[in-house]
């Protein structure tokens, strides 16, 4: 039975004399796709449920038939089917955060750095510094910040005590809040190359 009376987002009740067509197919199909979307993203948790209880599985028998435990598992795993036709993916990246004030005390000891050894210094690290502190939209590149830290061993502390204050500024406000796990299963086409199926997981 079609309703008689249609209410709006206010409440407000409107007769259904008034309501025009394209109103009666937006709601008809609004609904429609509604009920479809929310199967469907059901189906692909259920599925994303199985994808990762598998390959959990799969990677625990490896590390047992070579003799490992599985406490030992640091999270990137990739396995194929036996012709290699099929190949299933699971990413483990950390995200890491740094605290505001702490990222100000390194690049002041940066700037020092720079400022107090001007020809002295090797000029990949002076660039790799800038390039790290310039920002994107606000915030720094984690990737680029954290590949300083690898220069540690080869400046010396005594000659250049600014660096190793910088460093120790970007350990101590450096955190690792949460981790997210990547999944991708990909087809090998006929060159070879192996192309993702597209699931979107990591929204889900």
């Amino acid at each position: 039975m079609s309703k008689k009376v249609w209410k709006d987002e206010t409440g407000l009740e409107i007769p259904a004399n008034r309501i025009t067509k394209s109103e009666k197919m937006r709601e008809t199909a609004t609904e429609k796709l509604q009920s479809k979307a929310e199967k469907l993203n059901q189906l692909l948790c259920q599925f994303k449920d199985e994808f990762i209880a598998t390959s959990d599985k799969i990677y625990t028998t490896v590390l047992e038939e070579n003799g490992a435990k599985a406490s030992d598992r640091k999270g990137n795993f990739i396995y194929y089917n036996f012709d290699r036709s099929v190949k299933v993916e699971t990413d483990v990246q950390d995200r890491i955060e740094f605290d505001d004030a702490m990222i100000a005390v390194a690049k002041q000891h940066f700037d020092e750095f720079i400022s107090s050894n001007t020809n002295d210094i090797d000029e990949m690290i002076r660039e790799l510094i800038l390039d790290a502190f310039s920002s994107t939209r606000g915030k720094l590149d984690t990737r680029k910040v954290m590949s300083l830290v690898k220069y540690r061993s080869r400046i010396p502390a005594d000659k250049y005590p600014s660096f190793h204050a910088a460093i120790n500024a970007i350990e101590k406000g450096m955190s690792r809040p949460t981790s997210k796990r990547y999944f991708r299963i990909s087809l090998r086409d006929t060159e070879g190359k192996y192309n993702a199926i597209d699931l979107n997981f990591s929204s889900i």
